[in-house]
């Protein structure tokens, strides 16, 4: 996929995409084969289980609001302003408890099968689903807790 120049419009995506993915609104912003970035609105109480892409760094830059970010063990709250760094092959799960909606900017490179997955994810409300089709797209959920 090759990047165009030109400018996406605030609250618009790229070819007027906007997915609903497990109630989260992603809104592709630029995809190119090096780099996807996405506007996300992650709303009070939603998450994303800890997961691993093998094949990409992935980023959040906090717009609005905080959110938990979990690598292994280890828990950060990352707040409006912040960066966040999730390099290739480290698990990480990301939690808004914050009691209102964070908005952010993510961004993964290079791209590889993560627009397709999205595409393949909108409006799906199974979730043993969506960890079988992140699988064959390179994301990789890791199993529950026991107990």
């Amino acid at each position: 996929m090759e990047m165009t120049p030109g400018i996406t419009p605030h609250n618009e995506g790229i070819g007027a995409t906007k997915w609903n993915i497990l109630g989260q609104t992603y809104i592709p912003k630029l995809v190119s084969e090096n780099a996807f970035v996405w506007h996300a609105l992650l709303p009070a109480d939603s998450f994303v289980p800890p997961h691993i892409h093998p094949t990409q760094d992935e980023w959040i830059t906090i717009l609005d609001g905080e959110l938990e970010l979990a690598f292994g063990d280890e828990i950060f709250i990352a707040r409006s302003g912040d960066t966040v760094r999730m390099p290739m092959g480290i698990a990480h799960g990301i939690t808004n408890k914050s009691g209102k909606d964070a908005t952010c900017f993510f961004g993964v490179a290079p791209s590889r099968k993560l627009f397709d997955l999205f595409n393949a994810l909108h409006d799906l409300g199974d979730p043993d689903e969506v960890v079988r089709l992140s699988a064959l797209h390179e994301v990789d959920f890791l199993p529950p807790p026991a107990g």
